[in-house]
C-alpha cells in the first residue's frame, strides 16, 4: 500500500501535447465509467512523498472534522464569498524593477511556490484517486459487503482532476521554471490549461453529498470503515482523515487565485508576461465562478432538503427542481376570532405552503394546512386599521388575510409572492396583466361571477357585519347565527344558505353556498322577492375612498341614539353626499340611521373634549367622537361642505376617506 503511494519525478517525462490534453479530457467527460477506467493507469505515474508543506491547513477541522455529516456551510458561504469577490481583478499595479543586487526576482519566488504546491497537491490527489478510491473498489468488488457505485459517488470526478494535474499541468509548470532563465513567464501556459479548470465545478457540486455518504457508509459498513482507517494510519496520508484529503479540491482554484495575483503584482512594468499573466487571471475567475455556481447549486438543494424535512418530507411536496424563495413567520386574520392566530408560510417557485407550527417539534416542525398554487395567484396590499401590515393572498385553492410584523416585512411578502408569479407567468409565456386598478379593492372584495366557484373566495370577517348580507335580518346568537357562503365569501344567515353546490376550487365537493350563488352555479330558478322594492336604509356600505366622500368608525354618543358607546360605521356616499349613513358594521347592506345633512350646524362637542362634535338642527342633536383630533377635523369639514348643499367634486376638494 505504501509503495503505491511514491511515484517518479515527472520533470523528465516527455509532455503530452494540447490536442491529446483536449482528447483525454473531453473522453474522460463524456464516456461512462471513464473515471473507473482511469484508477487502471500503469502504476508508473506516482506521485511524490507527502510532506507538510505550504499547501497545508489547521483550519481544515473546522470545516469539516472526523467525521462529519454534512459540509460545513459556514465554511462553504466563506469560500463562496471568495469566489464572487472582484477586487482581484482591479488592475495590478507592476512592481518596480528589481535593483542590481538582487540574487532572484519575487516573481520567480512565486512561481517556485506555485510548483511547490502543485507537487504537494498532485500527491494528494494520487492518494485519493490510486489508493483509496482504488482500495475501496476492490473491497467493494470481493467482499460485496457495499455498492460500488457508492465509492464512484463518494469520488465524482477524481480521476479526471488527477489525471489533468498529474499528466499536464504539473509537467508544464516544471519545464517552465527549469527554463526561467529563457522564458521568464507562465502567463500562457495557465491561459492555455485553466479552461479545464472547470471541471471543478462538478466535484464540487457534489461535495456535500458526497460527505453525507461517507459518514453514513463510515457508520453502518464496518469493512467500508476498515479500509478507510487503515489508509488513514498510513505514513501516506500524514495522519489525516479521509474528509480532510477531500475538501483540497475545493480550496484548490482560490489558492491558484491568491498566488497569481501576488505574480502580477510582482511582475515588472515592462515584463513580457504581463498581459498574459492579466488574461490568465481572468480565465482563473471564470473558473471560480463555476465553483461559485456550483456551491450555490448545492446550498440550494441543501436549503430546499432541510425545509423538506421540518415539513415531514411529504411525498408530493419534495421536488429538487423547486426553489425556495421566503419563509417566515406570519399572523392568520380569522374571519370569527377577534386575534390573529400564528402561522408558517413557505413560499417556494410554484407554491405558496400555509403551515401551522407542531406544538412537538419531534421530527416535522410544521403541518402544513394548505397548498396555494402560485398559478393563478393574486397578493394586494389591504387597508385595515384594526390589523396593520395586513395583506390579502388569494389562490385557487384559499384566500388568506395575513398580518406581517412591520410595513417592511409586509413589502417583503408581497413583492416575493409577486416575483413568484411574474416568473411563473413568464416561463408560460402567459403575459398576464396583474397590474391593480383603482377599483381593485372593491373588485377582489366581491368575485366576478364569471370566477364564482373556480377559486376560493375572501371570506368576510363575522364582525364586519350584524345583519345578513342576503336578506338584511338582524343575526343573533340563538335564531339567526352567522354562516359563511364559500361561493362568494358572504356571512349569511342559515335560512338564505340552505344550499349546497359542487365548487371546482375544492374538488367538486358540495359546500354551502348563499342563495345567489346557488341560482347562478346550479341555474335554478328559486322563489323569491325580486320585485320587492329596498328600503330607504338599505343602501351598501362603502369601506373604500373610491365610493364614499368620507368614511370610518365613529363613536356615538349622547341620549340621541338607542345604544349609546358603541362605534357606528358611518358613511357620506359619492352617489348621496348630502345624507349620513350609520350602520353597525362595515358590511352592513341596511343602515341603522340615515341623517339629511343639509341645514345642520356642526359645533363642538361637550365638556371640551377637542375629539368630539354635534349635529343640531330644529331640536335634533347627534353626537359623535372621533378617534383623533385630525379624523374630527376631516369629519367636521366634511359635513359642514354638505350642510351648505355643496356638492364635492370641486378641484379644490380632497379625498376625506379614513
Amino acid at each position: 500500500m505504501r509503495q503505491a503511494c511514491r511515484m517518479e519525478p515527472t520533470g523528465e517525462e516527455h509532455s503530452p501535447s494540447v490536442g491529446n490534453l483536449v482528447a483525454a479530457f473531453e473522453n474522460s467527460r463524456r464516456t461512462p465509467g471513464a473515471a473507473a477506467r482511469a484508477h487502471a493507469l500503469e502504476d508508473t505515474h506516482h506521485s511524490p512523498e507527502l510532506a507538510p508543506g505550504p499547501w497545508a491547513t489547521p483550519d481544515l477541522g473546522e470545516a469539516l472534522g472526523p467525521g462529519p455529516r454534512t459540509v460545513s456551510r459556514q465554511y462553504l458561504s466563506s469560500l463562496k464569498n471568495k469566489l464572487s469577490s472582484r477586487t482581484w481583478r482591479k488592475s495590478c499595479q507592476p512592481a518596480a524593477c528589481p535593483g542590481p543586487g538582487t540574487q532572484e526576482p519575487e516573481e520567480k519566488r512565486i512561481v517556485q511556490e506555485l510548483l511547490e504546491t502543485e507537487q504537494a497537491y498532485v500527491a494528494r490527489l494520487h492518494l485519493l484517486d490510486q489508493v483509496f478510491f482504488q482500495e475501496l473498489l476492490r473491497e467493494a468488488r470481493s467482499s460485496k459487503a457495499f455498492p460500488e457505485d457508492v465509492v464512484r459517488l463518494v469520488f465524482s470526478n477524481i480521476s479526471s482532476i488527477h489525471q489533468f494535474h498529474a499528466q499536464f499541468f504539473l509537467p508544464e509548470l516544471q519545464r517552465r521554471l527549469d527554463n526561467w532563465s529563457a522564458m521568464p513567464r507562465i502567463g500562457d501556459v495557465i491561459q492555455k490549461l485553466a479552461p479545464f479548470l472547470k471541471m471543478y465545478s462538478e466535484y464540487v457540486k457534489n461535495f456535500g453529498r458526497a460527505a453525507e455518504l461517507l459518514a453514513t457508509w463510515t457508520d453502518k459498513c464496518p469493512p467500508f470503515q476498515e479500509v478507510i482507517a487503515r489508509i488513514q494510519s498510513s505514513e501516506a496520508s500524514s495522519s489525516l482523515t479521509l474528509q480532510h484529503h477531500m475538501l483540497e479540491p475545493v480550496q484548490r482554484i482560490p489558492r491558484y487565485e491568491l498566488l497569481l495575483k501576488e505574480y502580477v503584482q510582482k511582475l515588472p512594468a515592462q515584463a513580457p508576461d504581463q498581459a498574459d499573466a492579466q488574461k490568465a487571471l481572468d480565465l482563473i475567475f471564470s473558473a471560480a465562478q463555476h465553483s461559485n455556481a456550483a456551491i450555490t447549486e448545492m446550498e440550494r438543494l441543501q436549503d430546499l432538503w432541510d425545509v423538506y424535512q421540518r415539513l415531514g418530507l411529504e411525498a408530493n411536496l419534495v421536488d429538487p427542481s423547486n426553489t425556495l424563495l421566503r419563509e417566515g413567520p406570519v399572523l392568520k386574520i380569522s374571519s370569527r376570532r377577534s386575534d390573529p392566530m400564528e402561522r408558517y408560510l413557505f413560499l417556494f417557485n410554484n407554491m405558496l405552503l400555509y403551515c401551522v407550527p407542531r406544538v412537538i417539534q419531534v421530527g416535522a416542525h410544521f403541518q402544513v394546512r394548505t397548498r396555494i398554487d402560485v398559478a393563478g395567484m393574486k397578493v394586494r396590499e389591504l387597508s385595515d386599521a384594526e390589523f396593520p401590515h395586513s395583506f390579502l393572498v388569494s389562490g385557487k385553492q384559499r384566500t388568506l388575510e395575513l398580518q406581517a410584523r412591520s410595513q417592511e416585512e409586509m413589502v417583503s411578502w408581497i413583492e416575493a409572492c409577486q416575483v413568484a408569479i411574474d416568473q411563473l407567468e413568464k416561463r408560460n409565456e402567459t403575459f398576464k396583466a396583474v397590474a391593480q386598478g383603482s377599483e381593485g379593492e372593491a373588485q377582489e372584495r366581491e368575485l366576478q361571477s364569471e370566477q364564482l366557484g373556480l377559486r376560493a373566495p375572501q371570506w368576510i370577517r363575522d364582525k364586519m357585519v350584524t345583519m345578513c348580507m342576503r336578506c338584511q335580518e338582524s343575526f343573533n346568537a340563538l335564531t339567526r347565527r352567522r354562516h359563511h357562503c364559500r361561493a362568494c365569501g358572504y356571512v349569511v344567515c342559515a335560512r338564505c344558505s340552505d344550499y349546497r353546490a359542487q365548487l371546482k376550487y375544492d374538488g367538486n365537493r358540495p359546500s354551502r353556498v348563499c342563495v345567489s350563488c346557488y341560482a347562478f352555479l346550479t341555474g335554478s330558478v328559486l322563489p323569491g322577492d325580486k320585485d320587492r322594492r329596498p328600503g330607504i336604509l338599505e343602501k351598501g356600505a362603502s369601506p373604500g375612498p373610491e365610493q364614499s366622500v368620507i368614511c370610518g368608525f365613529l363613536q356615538l354618543t349622547g341620549d340621541k341614539w338607542s345604544r349609546p358607546g358603541p362605534r357606528g360605521w358611518c358613511v357620506i356616499p359619492r352617489d348621496d353626499p348630502l345624507v349620513l349613513y350609520v350602520y353597525a358594521a362595515p358590511q352592513d347592506t341596511r343602515a341603522h340611521a340615515s341623517i339629511p345633512l343639509l341645514g345642520y350646524q356642526v359645533t363642538r362637542g361637550p365638556q371640551g373634549d377637542p375629539r368630539s362634535f354635534e349635529l343640531q338642527q330644529s331640536g335634533q342633536l347627534y353626537a359623535f367622537k372621533a378617534e383623533t383630533e385630525e379624523l374630527r377635523s376631516r369629519w367636521v369639514q366634511a359635513i359642514g361642505r354638505a350642510a351648505s348643499g355643496r356638492i364635492p367634486g370641486e378641484p379644490e376638494d380632497g379625498d376625506l376617506s379614513d
